[in-house]
This record gives structure tokens, C-alpha cells and sequence, in this order.
């Protein structure tokens, strides 16, 4: 039977569920709410609570906060509220005194397994149990001394992968209690640390609901978010209440020890209540005209996420929440940076206007808290805004879309396309270079999750989304793709070995531009969706990384593991005349060239190009060759007098040949060098033989 228990007024701060000396305090942010109530649970399953704390509009509420601290209570504890007011839908309130509602600021969240999306859906009161918070006490941890990282951008090369899907292939390898869990990547760090790169991107991680998504299908990729504090439960192979929040720390904690960082994908655009239509989980319940950018007088949701609903990030108590949450995954969870998708909604006004200085970027680039975390954006959204080169403030970097636009036009032999991709090389100096800052503000990226996987690049004309239910009409049309002659798979060697040559020139490009490279996981072996490019609803093997082309692929595999062996060199080497790639590109003095020294072909028809580069004090020069063209190109080299040149990479040949060891690279005789057609080659060269290293 559902009784009220003695509990006093409490405090106004902090918001949410805060665990004190002799009990938890609890504050919700409602402005036009008429009546709380605070509802304790005994069980996740649990459909009727155990308590209900009537909150006093006179005594536990100041301002538009609502606030109550409740005795002998502590971690664990499962909670939600019901909040009462005025269902006036033209005028943007959407009350229903029936709702169970999560936390805004909830740390923790459990899903019964008889959760509902549709249920939610409807006015009332819901016959399956709802989702709840979870009280927790973030002191109650042990970090062992770990830190964030604070590894510099230019010491940086980022994997961009999905918790669940990295190790839910039961050809994983990994006992099948932590498949597709926090635990079960821990169990991959080895991996991660051999391929050699410095940081994970996590797609979201913020509790989404899995059923915001077609029927029968399950939202895999989590772009669906209901709370911005709580880490997502089904990710962990504990299921008790505070499992997934210690199970995810872990991860980090283990992460910092083989020196990898921790980059979150957050989503602070939209939520998963959807449009007028969708569910009532939380925001709506609580707060909707706060939370959410309304039109149409309140009635209906402004939509720049293409996700029905657009948080109103500007709004001041929004504003605070989003800074809130990401201080919160700094401080008490470690994460190293934060990825903002769609992060042009955040420049938007209440009304949907863009805002030349957004509050909520500088509150975020301001905040001490944040100084040192890693500020990456995905700067545009569904509606039009497109802002890669002009995105406001001084620490954001941005995923470059440029980038992936002019490299895949490049190597599939689009007409002027060579311009455009020498300026990529450089870091993009045509997008970024009015700023007067360093290349590593551009993020570099040939493919993410969202879109065709590096094999389906060359692999696929057109998408193939059948599987999403959708009549193939979801998904990019534009994925400037090739498929090298056949549609999908292909018994053809000779096909094969094209495509295994474009996989590398892609691979080759991204690590040797200037900026922060990007690859997504499971490109390094050459992961296939079946030409889906956009398996957000597909959990199952299609997304899932297939272990086994790493023996199949194993080449390919050997070949970015080189390419980041040298791009990650510590600039501290310099003194050893062990430059990085990175540094290599930033402080030599370069030339374009073309077939001949110093006669870069800049025309339309031109499907080649050549960068040499020279650094006097280090005595090292390169010389990178990119020849698109369908025929091989014989390229004059820059003549030697004291040296020979090295050939380091050459996707033209057949692994191992394809890259070597930096140390091991043969010497190359001969004024010039015959570059295979569609082929990326690399060169380098000391004064003297007895400094090569």
C-alpha cells in the first residue's frame, strides 16, 4: 500500500538527488507545475510505488523549486516524481498527473523489463511499470589516482566505436556474460592499445530509450536520450542499480591505464519524448515549454534534429543543465572530451534563430571545469544550418564534413577534385585558416557511424536499407561513393585487390593530413553493413564488429597499425630526429607538384598530385605522391646528393610491401617514381644515411 513518510523541506541546491549525511535531498525545476510528488521505489518492476512524498507548495517550494530532504534514505534508491498542472497543449503545458517521471539530473537509471514506449504514449496513468532514477552517491568510488589525460590534438588519433557493438559478436572472443558491455570493451583494450590509437569516441552512452524506433526494431546507435547524467544500464553486465555507474568507470579507469582517452558522442539536441505525439518520460512532464522549442503557439515541436523535438539549449535553465552534465562526466566520471552531435542547434534561439555568440557554448566554453577537456562539434544539424569553418568560440574543434566530401570525390576520380584535396591535406586552410588557428582544429574523418562503413565506400553505389523497414528511403543519397565496378560483394580478384588498394588510400590520406584523424571502428579490417548507411535500428550482427576479418583483413589491419606507429610518435622525440607524421606535415617547409617538379596540375581534368616537404634542422625531407588516375604516373622526384630516398608507403603493392616500418624502408634508386594508378605513396629521405631512423 502506497503511504506518505515524514520529510522535511530540504534545500534548493544541488538539483536532483543528492546523498547527505543522515539522508538525500531532492530538487526538481518545475515553473508552472501546481502540485510534486516524490515517488519511491522499492523495485525496478515495481508499478505502484512504496511511498509517495507530497511536496508543499509553501514550505518545499522556493521559486519554481521544488525540494524536500528525506531521512535514513541512501544510494540505490529507485525514485521518480508525478507533477501536476495545467494540459493546456495549445499553450505548450502537457501535465498528466499520472506519469511517472524520471529525474532531469538522475545519476542512474533502471528500465523495467516490461517497460513500454507505446504505454507512455498514452494520457493516464501506465499499466506496465515505468523507467526510474537511481539516488547515488558519486563519492563512493575508488579512482586509484586516475585523471584525465589532457593528451595534446596533435598527439591524437581518434576510433570512433559503439560499446555494445565492439564485442556483441559472439565471435568476439569474450565470455558471454560481458558481451556488448562496459566490462566486455575492458576486455579489448589490448587491442585497442596494439592498433595504436589514442582515444575512444563512444557513440552515446547517456541513457537513451532503445524503443525510439520503428516496431519490431531497436535503436541501436542511441541517439534517443532521456537522461544527460545517468550512463545507459543496458550497456553493463550488472544489473544492480549503481552497476552500470561503477561498470562504466571502470571502463575509463582501465582505459587511462593502457593511456587511451575518453571521448563522449553527448546529444543535447533533442530527446527521445519525440514530437506532440511521442511519450511522456520526463522533460514534457516536468517542464515541456522549458526544455523544448515549441511553435505554433506551444501546440507543436520545433524540428532542426529531424528527431521530432529540439531541446531549447539556450534557455537558462537548460543552459544549466547541459553545463551541469558535462562537469558532472568530467569530474565524477573521468571522461576526457565530448563529441556534440548536431551541436548548430546549440546556436539557436529560443525561436530557432541562429545566435551569433550562443550563451550556452561560451557557459560551456567558459566553465573552469571543462579547461583541458577536449570540445569536439558536429557543426550543423537536420534543418539547413551548416556552420564547419564558422562555428562560434576558441576551444571547439570540428568534424570536418569537407574533409570526407573532397577525399571520397577525389579517389573515385571526380573532376576538381585536386584543389580541394591538397587544401585538405594542410588542414583545410581554405575553411579554417581565417580563424589564425593551429590544423588540429579540424577533426578528419572519411566515414562515421552514420553513413557507409570504409568497405561499403568502395564497395556500393548506392545504399542498401532495405533491412530498416523504411523502403530504402532512409539514409543519405549522397555517400559520393564507387564500387570499384561490381554492387556489393564480389568474387572478382581483381575488383578485391582495387578495393583493398582504395580502403588503404583512404586510410592513408586521413592519417597523413594535418588535423585530428578520425576512423571508425572496424574499418582497420574492413567491416561491412551490406551497403546499409544508416544502421541506427540494426542491433544485431550487421552492425556488430566481425572479429573475424581480422584474419581475413589482416593487411589492411597491419596497415593503419603502422600508420598510427608513426602519426602518434611524442613530439619529445623530436631530439632523436623521430618526427611524427603529424609534425612532419605541420613544420616543413612544403611544394605542390605535379608529374613534374614544381608543376602541380591544378585543372579539372588533373587526378593527381604531389606534396614534397622539407625540414632543414631535422635534415629530413618527404615527398607524398596521390595519383587518382586510372593509369599509373611517373612522377620526378626531387634529386639527392648526399641520400637516397625511402619509400614508406605504397598502396600500389601487395602487403608487406605496402608499407613498411619506418626504419625498414627499402631504398629507392632513380630520378623518378612510377606510381601505380589510384595509389597513395610516400617517400622520405635524411641528409645522411646514418640519421635515418
Amino acid at each position: 500500500m502506497s503511504k506518505s513518510i515524514a520529510h522535511a523541506p530540504g534545500s534548493t541546491w544541488p538539483l536532483g538527488a543528492t546523498v547527505q549525511h543522515k539522508g538525500v535531498n531532492f530538487c526538481l525545476f518545475s515553473r508552472q507545475a501546481t502540485a510534486v510528488e516524490l515517488l519511491l521505489f522499492d523495485d525496478v518492476d515495481d508499478v505502484t510505488p512504496r511511498h509517495i512524498l507530497p511536496l508543499d507548495p509553501v514550505t518545499q517550494r522556493a521559486y519554481y523549486y521544488w525540494h524536500c530532504f528525506v531521512p535514513r534514505l541512501k544510494s540505490s534508491q529507485l525514485y521518480a516524481y508525478r507533477v501536476q498542472g495545467p494540459d493546456l497543449p495549445d499553450r505548450g503545458l502537457r501535465f498528466d498527473p499520472h506519469k511517472v517521471l524520471l529525474d532531469p539530473y538522475g545519476k542512474g537509471v533502471v528500465v523495467p523489463a516490461d517497460y513500454s514506449r507505446g504505454a507512455a504514449t498514452q494520457s493516464g496513468q501506465c499499466p506496465t511499470p515505468s523507467m526510474k532514477s537511481v539516488v547515488v552517491d558519486p563519492s563512493k568510488y575508488d579512482w586509484e589516482d586516475d585523471r584525465p589525460l589532457r593528451r595534446p590534438a596533435a598527439q591524437t588519433i581518434i576510433y570512433e566505436m559503439h560499446v555494445r557493438g565492439f564485442t556483441r559478436n559472439p565471435n568476439s572472443g569474450i565470455a558471454a556474460d560481458v558481451l556488448g558491455t562496459y566490462a566486455g570493451l575492458i576486455k579489448k583494450i589490448p587491442y585497442l592499445k596494439q592498433l595504436g590509437i589514442t582515444a575512444v569516441e563512444l557513440l552515446p552512452v547517456f541513457h537513451f530509450d532503445a524503443q525510439d524506433c520503428p516496431p519490431g526494431k531497436t535503436n541501436y546507435w542511441g541517439y534517443a536520450p532521456l537522461s544527460f547524467f545517468a550512463p545507459h544500464p543496458a550497456y553493463s553486465s550488472r544489473h544492480d542499480p549503481l552497476g552500470p555507474i561503477d561498470e562504466f568507470r571502470d571502463m575509463v579507469k582501465a582505459l587511462h591505464r593502457a593511456n587511451i582517452e575518453v571521448i563522449l558522442d553527448v546529444v543535447f539536441n533533442h530527446t527521445a519524448e519525440g514530437n506532440e505525439c511521442g511519450p511522456t518520460l520526463s522533460f514534457r512532464g516536468i517542464d515541456n515549454p522549458t526544455y523544448y522549442m515549441l511553435e505554433h503557439g506551444g501546440r507543436h515541436y520545433a524540428n532542426y534534429t529531424g528527431c521530432g523535438n529540439t531541446l531549447n539549449a539556450n534557455q537558462p535553465i537548460v543552459r544549466r543543465m547541459i553545463v551541469d552534465s558535462l562537469r558532472y562526466w568530467v569530474e565524477e566520471m573521468h571522461v576526457d572530451g565530448f563529441r556534440f552531435d548536431l551541436a548548430s542547434i546549440l546556436t539557436r534561439d529560443p525561436l530557432g534563430q541562429p545566435l551569433p555568440n550562443a550563451p550556452v557554448l561560451w557557459d560551456i566554453e567558459s566553465e573552469p571545469a571543462l579547461a583541458g577537456t577536449k570540445l569536439l562539434a558536429e557543426a550543423w544539424d537536420a534543418a539547413g544550418l551548416y556552420q564547419v569553418g564558422s562555428f562560434v568560440g576558441d576551444a571547439w574543434k570540428e568534424w570536418n564534413g569537407r574533409f570526407r566530401d573532397d577525399v571520397r570525390d577525389f579517389f573515385r576520380g571526380e573532376p576538381g577534385a585536386v584543389r580541394s584535396v591538397a587544401d585538405r591535406i594542410v588542414g583545410s586552410p581554405e575553411v579554417y585558416g581565417h580563424k589564425e588557428r593551429e590544423a588540429e582544429q579540424s577533426i578528419n574523418f572519411v566515414t562515421c557511424h552514420d553513413g557507409f562503413t570504409l568497405n561499403d565506400l568502395v564497395s556500393y553505389n548506392d545504399k542498401h536499407n532495405e533491412a530498416n523497414g523504411e523502403h530504402n528511403r532512409d539514409g543519405a543519397n549522397d555517400n559520393r561513393s564507387w564500387n570499384c565496378g561490381v554492387e556489393g560483394p564480389t568474387a572478382d580478384a581483381t575488383i578485391e585487390r582495387h578495393r583493398n588498394r582504395q580502403v588503404k588510400n583512404f586510410l592513408a590520406v586521413n592519417m597523413l593530413s594535418l588535423g585530428v584523424p578520425m576512423i571508425l571502428m572496424g574499418d582497420e579490417i574492413r567491416q561491412t553493413q551490406h551497403g546499409n548507411n544508416n544502421a541506427y535500428c540494426q542491433d544485431n550482427e550487421l552492425s556488430w564488429l566481425d572479429w573475424s576479418l581480422l584474419d581475413k583483413h589482416a593487411d589492411v589491419h597491419r596497415f593503419f597499425s603502422l600508420l598510427c606507429a608513426r602519426r602518434s610518435l611524442r613530439s619529445v622525440e623530436h631530439e632523436q630526429k623521430r618526427l611524427s607524421v603529424n609534425a612532419m606535415l605541420r613544420e616543413a617547409t612544403k611544394s605542390w607538384h605535379g608529374v613534374k617538379l614544381h608543376q602541380p596540375d591544378w585543372s579539372d581534368a588533373s587526378r593527381s598530385i604531389a606534396l614534397s616537404g622539407e625540414l632543414r634542422q631535422e635534415g629530413l625531407q618527404f615527398y607524398l605522391i596521390l595519383n587518382a588516375y586510372w593509369e599509373s604516373l611517373e612522377f620526378e622526384l626531387p634529386v639527392l646528393e648526399k641520400s637516397v630516398w625511402r619509400r614508406w608507403i605504397d598502396t600500389g603493392l601487395d602487403s608487406p610491401l605496402d608499407i613498411c616500418p619506418w626504419q625498414e624502408s627499402p631504398a629507392h634508386l632513380g630520378g623518378s617514381y612510377s606510381a601505380a594508378s589510384r595509389s597513395v605513396v610516400m617517400l622520405f629521405a635524411y641528409n645522411s644515411e646514418s640519421d635515418a631512423v
